[in-house]
């Protein structure tokens, strides 16, 4: 019997704090927060006890006694001054090792500096090994330049050393805006954090650099939200469980929405019924395979509850899509690639004069290789409720001549263009996908272990609950067919998009070892129930 494991992308403390601040956000949080009456250095004392207590329970459960603590020359190294005298006051052997000279700090850090009267030394001659924890107070969220220099050196040396390492905000190296790492990172055992995760926590490669995450509260009230209206979200039930279409009382199956899956050829049916089967168990009423003649016979032989028929060209899928009660349809797992594709797919949008559910994958977006500015043309003069799902494979074919651009700063609001550009390279994904979307006027989901889900409003959800037994064939297809079934009932598309990723690496993780793709909409009860239950 399948069992839940563990997953290891899991680690963060879960709550419904969704919100992704970047670290010019959690600045303006401070600083509403500061402005509101509550001192700096209070934030600081609390962000410092939380890391202490961090650190002790990660002692004691080592049975060790001895911590080194390495302090930045910015508030990240006042955080460490507070924890460094908070754990000796618990009895804790503690040694201090400042990077820069610690007389030279202002502000909050200068006093946290200031009422630690032990012993610093510089952190180039603090030697890890000799300790059973090191707290990594280098450098908070904010750093998005390469280490260099002593910086380097000493994240070097804590690596080599093999001792477990507590991070304070983000491990020193990483991006927190993006979850880049530059020259190299501390690669933590455990990480604290304070309000809000950052992108980084979230985003690969960072998130493995964090360990498991400890989020915790400092002071900073909820209220500061409104202010900031950060775009960025962890993909959990939070955000779009109240928009999830259970059945009513009184529900039947027209009510419930019709899905459309087209199918490939004969030799290549296989994806359109596990796209079909996952719209099926999310709820979709009816679901109808839509096939070539060729493949009829095949499909006959395997469906049962999903129902059949011959649609080939432009001109059936034109008339099938005159049927108003089709509400949804999946189009490009193994269909073929090609400009017949390409047509089709302009044909099914042309014909979309209502908020018809689109979902395009594989062969559908690599049909238009390099060719971005075409598909979004229909999109932006359709009805239809459009969600593209790339892995990065299929994105990067897509979006191969477009380059960054600052129409990346504000996207809220704005109509599709056919000229917007798509970032590439040092920029996150989340800033790719965000691109992406804008672009196309579709929403973009761009699959991977850190699924990010984006709009074109500017909102994105990005995902850490996806366990690698999702790397087999035949998955992509049938997130496809969730989605697909989600927006046949009417749930729109970027909540429908999250929720079905979401689900999808639930039901993974609660089959646990052995996954393949047939197995998830056979699993998609359990999480559903799960879900209900939360």
């Amino acid at each position: 019997m399948p069992c839940k494991v563990q997953n290891p992308a899991m680690r963060a403390d879960d709550s419904d704090r969704i919100e992704l601040l970047t670290p010019a956000e959690m600045g303006r949080a401070d600083a509403l927060t500061t402005r509101g009456g509550v001192p700096g250095y209070r934030l600081m004392l609390r962000a410092g006890k939380n890391v202490a207590a961090a650190a002790a329970d990660m002692l004691r459960a080592g049975e060790g006694r001895r911590v080194a603590l390495f302090c930045g020359p910015g508030n990240n190294g006042g955080d460490g001054y507070v924890a460094a005298r908070l754990l000796r006051e618990q009895g804790f052997e503690v040694a201090v090792g400042a990077l820069g000279d610690p007389q030279k700090l202002r502000g909050d850090a200068a006093r946290a500096f200031a009422d630690w009267d032990g012993a610093v030394v510089a952190a180039e001659s603090l030697d890890p090994r000799g300790h059973d924890l090191i707290v990594d107070a280098l450098f908070g969220a904010g750093l998005s330049r390469p280490l260099d220099g002593a910086a380097l050196a000493s994240v070097q040396r804590i690596n080599a050393s093999a001792t477990p390492v507590l991070a304070v905000d983000v491990p020193s190296g990483l991006d927190g805006a993006t979850g880049a790492i530059g020259s190299q990172c501390i690669q933590a055992r455990q990480t604290v954090t304070f309000f809000r995760l950052k992108p980084g926590h979230v985003l690969l490669p960072g998130r493995r650099a964090c360990g498991r995450i400890h989020l915790t509260q400092i002071g900073v009230e909820d209220e500061v939200l409104r202010e900031i209206a950060p775009k960025t979200f962890l993909n959990a039930p939070a955000l779009w469980r109240v928009a999830f279409p259970w059945p009513a009382e009184d529900a039947h199956k027209y009510k419930r929405g019709h899905l459309v899956v087209a199918s490939g050829p004969a030799i290549r049916t296989g994806a359109a019924r596990l796209a079909a089967r996952a719209g099926l168990r999310i709820g979709a009423g009816l679901v109808t395979v839509a096939s070539p003649a060729e493949a009829l016979a095949i499909h006959a032989a395997h469906l049962t509850a999903i129902m059949l028929r011959w649609v080939e060209g432009p001109a059936q899928w034109r008339d099938l899509l005159a049927d108003t009660r089709f509400s949804a349809v999946v189009l490009g797992p193994a269909f073929g690639v090609g400009e017949a594709t390409c047509e089709t797919v302009e044909t099914i949008l042309a014909s979309a004069d209502r908020p018809l559910g689109l979902v395009l994958d594989a062969d559908a977006l690599t049909s238009f290789e390099g060719r971005a500015g075409r598909l979004a043309q229909p999109i932006g003069h359709s009805g239809a409720q459009v969600v593209l799902t790339p892995h990065e494979g299929e994105f990067a074919r897509l979006f191969s001549s477009l380059t960054i651009n600052s129409q990346l700063e504000d996207t809220a609001g704005a109509a599709p263009s056919a000229t917007a550009t798509v970032p590439t390279g040092l920029h996150s994904k989340a800033d790719r996908a965000r691109a992406a979307a804008r672009l196309t006027g579709a929403v973009v989901v761009l699959k991977g272990p850190d699924t990010v889900v984006a709009s074109p409003d500017g909102r994105a959800a990005i995902a850490r609950n996806a366990p690698p037994t999702l790397a087999t064939a035949g998955s992509g297809d049938v997130l496809a067919g969730l989605i697909g079934g989600l927006l046949a009932q009417g749930m729109k598309s970027f909540e429908a998009a999250a929720c079905a990723v979401w689900l999808h690496g639930e039901a993974a993780n609660l089959f646990g070892p052995g996954l393949i793709a047939e197995d998830l909409p056979e699993i998609f009860p359990r999480a559903l129930a799960d879900l209900a239950s939360r």
